[in-house]
């Protein structure tokens, strides 16, 4: 007689769960793999304050594979993202590879700052407006992430939460890909 209860409160976390794991809005878009180079676009510019006040362009980062993050402190599947992110940035950054964050929390710094100090966050963030959503095909859903080439173009995007197999696949696949054109 109770296991239908049991059983409904067992599934019940599970659904939530699959729930929050979509994003942090309804659609959830995955474009997996990295695009052939002839249908890559340029990543858009920006210049943006750091956490320490010094400007970050995006144009900085030319030569390095970057993984480019929109996430806000309040998102469930960011704060999943994130230590991977922190992993990914101590793994790769030698090999030419760097995580850049920007942050979309209404609250800027307030909200951020703390964050990053908690998460132990090891690459660098930025706040970000809509301005530089829009200048990203209006980035309406966290998180959105795109993995950016040593060329400054968009390899590939990631709307909602992604695996983090996916991300180091075409982390690497980037990376060794550069290594193998400069042999």
């Amino acid at each position: 007689m109770n296991f239908p209860t049991r059983r409904a409160l067992v599934l019940s976390p599970a659904v939530m769960l699959t729930i929050a794991l979509g994003g942090c809005s309804s659609e959830t878009r995955v474009e997996a793999s990295v695009k052939p180079e002839s249908k890559r676009k340029a990543a858009p510019d920006f210049a943006l304050k750091d956490v320490n006040g010094n400007t970050a362009k995006l144009s900085d980062y030319r030569g390095k594979v970057v993984l480019l993050n929109f996430w806000a402190t309040w998102c469930g599947p960011c704060k999943i993202e994130i230590p991977w992110f922190v992993d990914f940035e101590q793994n790769y950054k030698d090999r030419g590879f760097a995580v850049l964050g920007v942050a979309m929390d209404d609250e800027g710094w307030e909200a951020v700052k703390p964050y990053l100090q908690t998460r132990k966050v090891n690459y660098r963030v930025v706040i970000g407006n809509d301005s530089i959503a829009q200048l990203y095909g209006g980035v309406d859903s966290l998180p959105t992430t795109f993995v950016i080439d040593r060329d400054g173009r968009i390899a590939s995007t990631h709307v909602g939460l992604a695996g983090r197999r996916d991300y180091e696949s075409e982390i690497k696949q980037l990376l060794e890909g550069n290594q193998r054109a400069a042999r």
